[in-house]
């Protein structure tokens, strides 16, 4: 079986599952993990959308400073959203005063109505993106994760966010004003660690996903943030690093995909062939390297394949 036909059969393996017995209770088992002075992380499972693991897939966090709790991003679903809220409370008593969207894919920001409306935050872009693609995303999240999506409905930041400076619950936070990945992503650096939340500009262990992808652009966000005097890195999806690791990972596998669907092209391969090639062995034990790699190659390969056309329209 080649590759498209087994990730179309992984696709339809998901969907014929949808509805089936979740975990007990639909218990996302949330556990904080602190990685500095009053910042926690909880960690989400390198794997795709499935009704067994409910969406909980995504690195959350929250930042707790003297005077209340800052969450960045909030989860896939209402149930997440709320026992996120648990476990904060579980480590503080103080109140969660800020929520930061860091972009608008739907792991990051479907658990926000589980917190306070007046409380939710985002880029301008994040949030035009959420109230464009929200109830479309929520939708298919539906179909991915089944029950564990139940009375989820989008709620849309309805504060905006720049770049710069912020106080928010006695912590210093510093904001950075990126894209790539999406059209608007949010880095938030907590000062006083060195913490950098990267969001999904920076996977660790896990192939990249690129929906809204622009390359260019994200490997141009990626050089901002490595010269960023962090001394904590949590990327979006994959582990929690003390170093630039996974930050050069994604770089490396951006490059490569560009390198290698440009080449492509410029050779005339179809998208079929482009399919067939296969994974350097570096990228293809990345978790979920096969299937990433054919939804990339679809939302990437056509503009690409156009453009080679056109310089050689150009050229003649």
């Amino acid at each position: 079986m080649n590759r498209l036909a087994r990730t179309l059969a992984s696709w339809a393996f998901m969907m014929l599952s949808v509805g089936s017995a979740p975990a007990a209770g639909f218990d996302y088992r949330l556990e904080p993990h602190a990685v500095a002075d009053g910042v926690y992380v909880l960690t989400g499972l390198l794997q795709d959308f499935s009704t067994s693991n409910g969406g909980n897939i995504v690195n959350t966090g929250f930042i707790v400073g003297p005077r209340g709790v800052v969450v960045i991003d909030s989860g896939p679903s209402r149930r997440y959203g709320e026992q996120l809220r648990a476990a904060i409370a579980r480590v503080t008593p103080l109140p969660v005063v800020l929520v930061i969207n860091t972009h608008h894919h739907p792991d990051h920001f479907l658990g926000n109505q589980a917190f306070e409306r007046a409380t939710l935050a985002a880029l301008p872009g994040t949030r035009a993106g959420i109230e464009r693609e929200g109830e479309a995303f929520n939708t298919n999240m539906y179909r991915l994760a089944g029950d564990w999506m139940r009375d989820t409905v989008v709620a849309a930041p309805t504060m905006d966010v720049a770049p710069g400076r912020l106080e928010a619950g006695g912590r210093s936070l510093e904001l950075f004003a990126l894209d790539g990945h999406t059209g608007a992503d949010l880095a938030v650096l907590d000062r006083a660690t060195g913490t950098l939340f990267a969001g999904d500009l920076v996977f660790h262990e896990r192939s990249p996903t690129t929906p809204h992808a622009r390359i260019e652009g994200w490997l141009a966000s990626l050089d901002v943030l490595e010269a960023i005097p962090f001394r904590v890195l949590v990327p979006g999806h994959g582990a929690v690093a003390q170093d630039a690791a996974p930050l050069r990972q994604t770089r490396d596998y951006l490059r490569w995909l560009d390198d290698l669907l440009r080449r492509s092209a410029a050779a005339g391969l179809d998208m079929a062939e482009v399919l067939t090639l296969p994974l350097p062995r570096m990228f293809a034990r990345l978790a979920v390297a096969e299937d990433e790699y054919v939804r990339s190659v679809g939302h990437l390969y056509p503009a690409i394949e156009q453009a080679v056309l056109e310089e050689g329209s150009h050229a003649r």
